[in-house]
């Protein structure tokens, strides 16, 4: 199989990735959005396909953060994950449970469950990850006016620069929405059966786990951690190519000579790392890239310097694809509508390559 690239699957008026269009959302530039937005606005203009103004932004605003708190029952399933489980598990459980406790229905209907899930998820995330590895159980609201704010203040238990904000805010943004990716295409197919909304969440969760898609972020930032200087970087790099070893974080199935992304997560990265006093981290990173680029012609991808990016954040590496899901919500939820506005069972064919007229073998004469 080629992974069906290059295979058109369907239409959409969400996103436009590739291509002329470059990334984007509804219509509007990546660039654009990344600069002057916060992540709220993306989230309203990819469920209702306009930006908000400032009463529509206020109002979406207070709605998520009405729905941040979590139920005792859920919170006391999260006290009975292992920490040893993966972060990603932990979010799809967390979905799953909610599921069973607040029903999809016609007063509890699809665009209800987005907000509820958009409210939900830093606390969903960050009240297992400190019970798990403290015992401490934290409460679930904050007074933080926006998701990103309140992702740093759970985790860090204290207000976060606003710099640090601000970076979290763009990488929500930029991670919001991408078109038929691998776990948007999973959550149109579920959702293509008539089945639930929480289900087509779960799968998507469960495609974006994988480090061919979501979890490359972690894997970058296992490589990057490896050397401390770019001599070390370049040795490393080089090494591991000549071993035909797989470096993640690089290249993309939709574009072809850069991930527009990555030009704001990089600078983002490179002002972090040079403010917070490790500018070798960032060198290094940028090594990297260039060997990566004048060895394989591969260009970084918005996962690499995503991960440079949350490090000087102080967000542990295991939750850097969990963060992922907290802005793709958005962009699963905007596909899950599309696909019920005009559905069609998703059931593509398959060319059978096995062997064919056998003959029929009775039991007792295997």
């Amino acid at each position: 199989m080629s992974g069906l690239a290059g295979i058109v699957a369907g239409e959409t008026s969400i996103s436009a990735a590739g291509g002329a269009h470059n990334l984007e959302y509804c219509g509007y530039s990546i660039y654009d959005l990344a600069e002057h937005c916060i992540f709220e606005e993306i989230a309203y203009l990819l469920l209702h396909k306009s930006l908000p103004n400032k009463t529509q932004l206020g109002e979406f605003c207070e709605e998520l953060k009405s729905r941040r708190d979590l139920p005792v029952p859920l919170r006391e399933v999260l006290e009975r994950i292992p920490k040893t489980a993966h972060p990603m598990d932990v979010l799809r459980t967390g979905v799953s449970f909610l599921g069973n406790i607040e029903l999809e229905s016609e007063t509890h209907d699809q665009y209800e469950i987005t907000k509820r899930l958009l409210g939900a998820f830093p606390a969903l995330l960050v009240y297992w990850w400190t019970h798990a590895h403290t015992g401490k159980k934290i409460s679930c609201e904050s007074d933080s006016e926006t998701i990103a704010e309140h992702f740093l203040t759970l985790l860090h238990q204290q207000k976060s620069s606003d710099l640090h904000v601000k970076a979290m805010n763009v990488s929500l943004i930029l991670y919001a929405e991408h078109e038929f990716n691998a776990s948007t295409f999973t959550a149109r197919t579920i959702t293509s059966t008539l089945s639930d909304f929480y289900s087509a969440v779960c799968g998507a969760i469960g495609a974006l786990r994988g480090p061919l898609h979501g979890g490359a972020n972690e894997a970058a930032m296992e490589l990057i951690s490896r050397v401390d200087n770019v001599d070390d970087a370049r040795d490393m790099v080089k090494g591991m190519l000549s071993r035909k070893e797989l470096i993640m974080g690089f290249g993309h199935r939709v574009y072809t000579e850069a991930d527009p992304r990555n030009r704001v997560i990089k600078e983002w990265s490179k002002r972090l790392c040079t403010e917070g006093g490790k500018p070798a981290l960032y060198d290094v990173s940028e090594t990297i890239e260039n060997i990566m680029w004048e060895e394989k012609k591969l260009f970084p991808n918005l996962d690499f310097y995503s991960a440079s990016t949350y490090h000087m954040m102080e967000v542990p590496t295991p939750l850097f694809t969990p963060i992922f899901v907290m802005s793709r919500i958005t962009g699963w939820a905007a596909h899950i509508f599309e696909q019920r506005e005009n559905n069609k069972l998703i059931r593509p064919s398959a060319i059978y390559t096995g062997p064919e007229k056998l003959d029929f073998i009775r039991l007792e004469d295997r």
